[in-house]
């Protein structure tokens, strides 16, 4: 178990560093002789050859944990215990595929776009590289991220409640540059995208998302995608459900009405208490958590901690968040990070000083549209009981006398 330590500042210590600050300017020579210093290192190892892939320190182990699997269908979640600022590196960020990770070869890929537009047209990825491209920073989330939460606290740590989320900078071809160069028919209204998979997942995608904020990826983090985020082309629409930005695209159709393709109609859709289903939801809404510190850590004693977490909203930016630390009875602003982007993650921070009594820690966001993130009561009256999907009510973590986290409801 993390243990999180906590630093008491007094004047002491700044009168002991100022002193040791003004003893190495006076004695250089005789520090260099001091038995306390660490001994110098001998040579370390030479650059990396020509050709290979770099690689983080081996003492950086945090690692994405798999999920549950049923044959092909399965995914990783992101360590956000263990995440700084805002960007999940491609290595960590989540996993979800339906059908495997296909090997493509991109000189062989192929974008087929096509229905109601006047002139359909296939483009390979020479092509594509060759229109203006765009860098945004943008979050991703399954819209089955913390669905085991739903009828009793499950996770052991926010890996498991929240890990299948993750924020990269991603680039590619807005997708509106295509589409007007095909010309759309007047009554056009939805798009179909569907991916190069062997489950062929497909998705309906309204069209004025299209020609809004859409892009073609083809690169995340400043280097092409990797194989299980879509790689060679990957669809990305900000804010919308994870399974509408879809991956090994292949297949672009416009139409006047929606496909009700089998993952819209079945698993991604939402039950309502009155027997009614919701099909699109679109929009993964304001939501935030606190990632130290969380289930899993343990304090290491009353004193001084930053409680630290993630914000972020599909529908826009991230306005506020706040964080109780006792239970919800009292709420104080927590300082947002900069820079604080629209369908982002958002980096929170509170210094907080625990009195090594039991007690809750939460969070809460407020988006610019004025959404609150819902507790789980709330939620409950909106879905019901049977409600899995899109589940963003406010996560709760007790602290125990001991100092260890564990998630409650």
């Amino acid at each position: 178990m993390k243990k999180i330590t906590q630093f008491k500042p007094n004047r002491r210590h700044f009168m002991q560093a100022g002193m040791a600050t003004s003893a190495a300017l006076l004695a250089n020579s005789a520090l260099a002789e001091d038995s306390v210093l660490i001994p110098s290192r001998g040579p370390g190892r030479l650059i990396s050859e020509t050709g290979t892939y770099g690689v983080r320190s081996q003492y950086a182990k945090e690692v994405r944990m798999k999920g549950s699997a049923n044959g092909l269908v399965g995914g990783a979640f992101t360590p956000l215990q263990n995440s700084q600022g805002m960007v999940t590196p491609s290595g960590l960020h989540f996993e979800v595929h339906h059908s495997g990770v296909p090997d493509i070869d991109p000189s062989e890929h192929k974008l087929l776009i096509h229905g109601m537009v006047k002139d359909k047209k296939i483009f390979t990825m020479e092509d594509l590289l060759r229109f203006p491209s765009v860098s945004h920073f943008h979050f991703l989330e399954c819209a089955g991220n913390g669905m085991g939460e739903w009828m009793a606290p499950r996770g052991k740590s926010v890996q498991q409640t929240h890990g299948l989320t993750s924020c990269s900078e991603w680039t590619g071809v807005p997708l509106k540059i295509l589409l007007n160069e095909l010309g759309v028919h007047g009554n056009a209204k939805w798009l179909l995208a569907e991916g190069d998979d062997g489950a062929r997942l497909a998705r309906s995608i309204p069209l004025w998302k299209a020609m809004d904020d859409a892009f073609l990826a083809y690169a995340q983090n400043g280097e092409f995608l990797r194989a299980e985020q879509g790689f060679p082309l990957r669809l990305i629409v900000p804010g919308f459900e994870g399974n509408m930005n879809i991956k090994w695209l292949r297949r672009l159709e416009l139409s006047d009405k929606p496909w009700w393709t089998h993952h819209e109609v079945t698993e991604y859709a939402d039950p309502r208490p009155d027997d009614k289903i919701r099909a699109f939801s679109f929009f993964m809404e304001a939501r935030s958590v606190i990632t130290s510190p969380s289930a899993g850590m343990k304090l290491n004693g009353p004193g001084f901690y930053e409680i630290s977490g993630l914000a972020w909203s599909g529908a826009g930016t991230v306005k506020k968040v706040e964080v109780s630390t006792d239970g919800g009875a009292i709420w104080q602003d927590a300082s947002l990070q900069a820079p604080v982007l629209p369908k982002c993650h958002t980096r929170f921070h509170m210094p907080w000083t625990w009195d090594g009594r039991e007690t809750t820690i939460q969070s809460r966001t407020t988006d610019d549209t004025g959404y609150v993130q819902p507790s789980y009561e709330e939620m409950y009256k909106l879905q019901g009981p049977i409600g899995l999907m899109h589940n963003n009510a406010i996560q709760n973590w007790h602290i125990a006398q001991d100092g260890e986290i564990t998630n409650v409801r």
